[in-house]
């Protein structure tokens, strides 16, 4: 998908409910890890501050062993007093003196105190030995205290005893001045109180951060809900409230592009309800689009697992079907179309179908390739294409993109990058029909025609250009330029005294939206100098199915300046014999149609011959176009025709052969 709006939204969707899930895992994990880390840090800070409590006391006690001078019993005395279990050591780690039981562990090391400048030598206590030193720091071992806790609780229990604190005892060294050590047992003295206290804080604490986590849980599944909704109202189409084109591309596309589907063959249609406007003005719009949502229904019920359909604008439907093999596919889009034209008791519609394949490509190795590079607006634009090639015929049908399509897109981008190019270097040239009386085989007029000599492409008919003129507009341009080309020959061949007759020049339908059209085409004509006898307007009959008053006001500005009008096609369409009646015409030209087939159609001949009846009576006249043989010319010379314009006299002439055979006239 290659739109901006897509693209964004693409961007935005990407933001689905695994990011959000590990986001929020990711929250809760740092949460909890903050939690643990926290509780940590807070008890391995209460323990040491329990201990360097008691680590005041063993200092004291060093420095009572120095203020006696030498004077070990008096030291010794001091020191028991205190009622502490410690021990002295020489610097050979012999012990010299103790008190109380020594359970000092025999490797110990220095230890960061929280709030306390200096390090602290500890070793852990052989018997209760949960609080050790560990690389330079306090550690505190949980799950082996509650085991302990939980036993020595029993045991108490047994005995009949209450037990209020625990006493968990390490020991520290204090340096003295003979060079030995002192080493006292302390105790960090935990209470079932703070106990209890730390367990309800770290419940609180928990339970608080379980709590958050479970509203940020909700509020996640609630904002992945809202989006859901939003991308369902995002992706609902406002006439059918069914999907809409934008779900088709992005779903289309991911479908497509997944590598398991790779062996199976898509096919996007465009599928459009013909003369869906003609409906809602005979019912109204509501009915309109209720029948719309009909037939998104139906169809959507015909559809397979993996298949799609989706409106895109008024009354085309994109749609996606699987098919093996195009025998089949096309056998399901008969039967869903001869449904749709019976989805009314009261009326048959008719419907239009193009199609694109999207067969399985394989490797070397006879692999499907995946597509990869799919771009499903693109080939809905080719289905469209061949749907396009319908447009002329009422009743359903289909039609498949093919190569030829893609050739002719090819040369319509490529009329419409040289149309100006080639119209500034005159590569348009204009050939001359001309037209006889088949009375006396006398030259009458001729009627100007446009070729295209490129230098790239070489040698073109009208056909290959003037239809893609007639649909981006450039036509105006070309009859501005066939107008100019016409005048400044017939002028040429006044001054070198040639007998000039009328060339008639078409004029497009799309000129007469332009209020001054017979003001540009009279100034045209002046500023080169050609009388206006010498040019004769040709309308197409479809033109008179415009804005009738404005082009009755411009064919009388052009009739009132001298130039003739003429009606080109007559026959061809739906003719209006009103509009004959009111519009003043000087020529009428049938059109060739009736002169193509059987020879001895007798409808056909009384068709024509009332024709130029009618003419006649109306002070116009006669041109018979495509007139090839010669039992025709005898035909249109007994109704009285006035001109013939066929091959049976001259094909389109070159503007030298033209100008060869008007001097031959002479």
């Amino acid at each position: 998908m290659s739109n901006t709006k897509t693209k964004g939204f693409r961007k935005y969707n990407k933001n689905n409910v695994v990011s959000v899930t590990m986001t929020m895992l990711f929250l809760g994990i740092f949460i909890a890890v903050f939690l643990v880390l926290f509780v940590m840090f807070f008890f391995r800070y209460v323990v040491a501050s329990g201990i360097i409590s008691e680590y005041g006391s063993v200092l004291y006690m060093g420095q009572v062993y120095d203020a006696a001078e030498g004077d070990l019993d008096k030291a010794y005395n001091a020191l028991d007093a205190e009622g502490r279990s410690y021990f002295i050591r020489d610097e050979d780690g012999k012990i010299l003196h103790e008190k109380g039981k020594n359970t000092c562990a025999s490797e110990g090391e220095y230890v960061t105190v929280y709030s306390y400048d200096d390090q602290v030598y500890m070793y852990a206590d052989t018997d209760v030995d949960f609080i050790r030193p560990e690389k330079g720091s306090i550690t505190f071992d949980y799950k082996g205290f509650v085991t302990w806790a939980r036993f020595s609780n029993k045991i108490n229990r047994i005995e009949h005893k209450e037990q209020d604190s625990f006493d968990l005892p390490v020991w520290v060294k204090a340096g003295l001045s003979d060079g030995n050590e002192l080493i006292g047992q302390v105790h960090f003295h935990l209470e079932n109180n703070d106990i209890i206290f730390f367990v309800v804080f770290c419940v609180c604490v928990g339970a608080l951060t379980c709590i958050a986590f479970v509203l940020l849980l909700i509020h996640m599944f609630r904002s992945v809900y809202r989006k859901h909704k939003l991308t369902d109202i995002f992706y609902m189409d406002d006439v059918t409230d069914g999907r809409n084109w934008m779900w088709f591309t992005i779903k289309g596309e991911q479908i497509l592009k997944k590598k398991k589907n790779a062996s199976i063959n898509y096919a996007i249609l465009d599928l459009v309800f013909v003369k869906y406007r003609n409906y809602c003005v005979v019912h109204s719009v509501s009915e309109g689009e209720q029948m719309l949502r009909r037939v998104e229904n139906f169809v959507n019920t015909n559809l397979y697992v993996g298949e799609m359909i989706a409106h895109y604008a008024s009354a085309n439907f994109a749609v996606m079907m699987r098919y093996t093999n195009e025998t089949e596919l096309y056998d399901r889009i008969d039967r869903i179309m001869a449904g749709l034209e019976h989805l009314d008791k009261n009326h048959k519609f008719s419907f239009h179908v193009g199609v694109d394949l999207l067969g399985i490509t394989k490797d070397q190795h006879g692999r499907a390739v995946p597509r990869r590079y799919i771009n499903i607006e693109r080939e809905y634009n080719n289905a469209c294409a061949a749907r396009a090639t319908l447009e002329e015929n009422d009743d359903s049908a289909r039609a498949t993109f093919d190569s030829a399509m893609v050739e002719e897109q090819k040369w319509i981008d490529t009329v419409r990058e040289n149309q100006q190019s080639a119209l500034d270097n005159e590569e348009f040239l204009v050939y001359y029909q001309p037209k006889y009386d088949p009375q006396t085989n006398e030259l009458k007029g001729a009627e100007a025609l446009i070729r295209w000599q490129s230098p790239v492409y070489g040698f073109k008919g009208p056909g290959a250009f003037i239809p893609i003129f007639e649909k981006n507009g450039f036509i105006t341009e070309i009859d501005h330029y066939m107008l100019r080309h016409v005048a400044m020959d017939q002028k040429r061949w006044l001054e070198q005294g040639y007998s000039c007759v009328p060339v008639s020049v078409n004029i497009s339908r799309a000129h007469f939206i332009e209020d001054d059209l017979a003001e540009q085409i009279r100034d045209a004509v002046d500023a080169i100098g050609t009388p206006h006898e010498l040019i004769e307007l040709e309308l197409t009959e479809s033109a008179f199915f415009d804005d009738k008053n404005a082009l009755v006001t411009t064919i009388k500005r052009l009739k009132s300046y001298g130039f003739t009008v003429s009606m080109d096609d007559f026959g061809s369409g739906y003719s209006s014999l009103n509009s004959l009646k009111d519009i003043p015409l000087d020529v009428l030209k049938l059109d060739a149609e009736f002169f193509r087939g059987d020879a001895d159609d007798k409808r056909r001949e009384i068709i024509v011959a009332e024709a130029i009846k009618l003419a006649k009576c109306l002070n116009m006249r006669t041109v018979a176009e495509g007139v090839e043989v010669k039992e025709q010319v005898d035909f249109l010379a007994d109704q009285g025709c006035d001109m013939i314009q066929g091959y049976y006299f001259a094909k389109p002439l070159p503007g030298n052969e033209y100008e060869d055979r008007i001097r031959q006239e002479k």
